[in-house]
This record gives C-alpha cells, structure tokens and sequence, in this order.
C-alpha cells in the first residue's frame, strides 16, 4: 500500500476557524489518506481539552474521519521500535516519531505534517510536506 498519511495538525485544521488552512485540510482528507489510531486519538484528545467538543460529537466526527481513510494504521510494538530508531536517526520527538513509523509502516510515500520539517526525505522512501507552505 502505498499513499499519503496525514498528521493529526491537518485533521484539527479541518475543524478550524481558518478558512484557508481548512480549506487544504479538507481537500487532503477527501483523497482517502492513511492515518493512524495515534492520529485520531490525538484528534479526540484536542477536541476535547482546547475545541469543548462533547463526547458524542467527538465520536461522530472520529467515525466520519475513520471511514473517509483508506486505513487506519494500528499502533504495535514493531511501530514503537520503529518509532525508537526515528527518534535516534531524525531527533524527533517520540509522538512525532510514532507518527513517522506507522506512515513508514503503511508504505506512505508522503507524510503531510505542519510541525516537521518541510521537504525531509525519511528512509530514502517518504516525503515530509506541510501543505500550508506556499
């Protein structure tokens, strides 16, 4: 399998006040991307705590965004020592680096990410974007 995997940034966006980046946001969510359980638990997590999303409305948009993906990476053991050899390699943070293993683990050839650095090239295989850049 190989596509495009979205960070958790990109889906928060899709429920932003900032028609621009939502705009983006939305648009790379309709092309069927690859996530992770990460990702969306992240998302929950934000519109909990900094969004004041109810729980039944957290659910629904979890359900929708999981249904649109073309899959839903699982976080395993082998991603969290992938994630651990990321970390060593690119000195990202441990979250960063789980997100960077299971798009490596879904043979993703794109991670679209605001919070990394644009344009690195992972594993000689995958493509670090920030859609926002212009």
């Amino acid at each position: 399998m190989s596509g495009e995997f979205i960070d958790t940034n990109i889906v928060i966006y899709s429920l932003s006040d900032n028609e621009q980046k939502q705009y983006k946001a939305l648009a790379l969510l309709a092309d069927y991307p690859v996530m992770s359980a990460q990702v969306l638990s992240e998302t929950a997590n934000v519109m909990r705590r900094k969004l004041g999303f109810d729980i039944p409305s957290i659910r629904a948009v979890i359900n929708r965004i999981s249904q649109e993906c073309k899959s839903i990476e699982p976080i395993s053991l082998a991603t969290l020592n992938g994630a651990l050899a990321i970390a060593e390699r690119y000195n990202f943070s441990h979250y960063d680096s789980l997100i960077v293993a299971a798009a490596l683990q879904a043979d993703c050839t794109i991670l679209y990410s605001e919070d990394m650095q644009n344009g690195l090239l992972i594993e000689r295989r995958m493509t670090i974007i920030n859609p926002f850049v212009n």
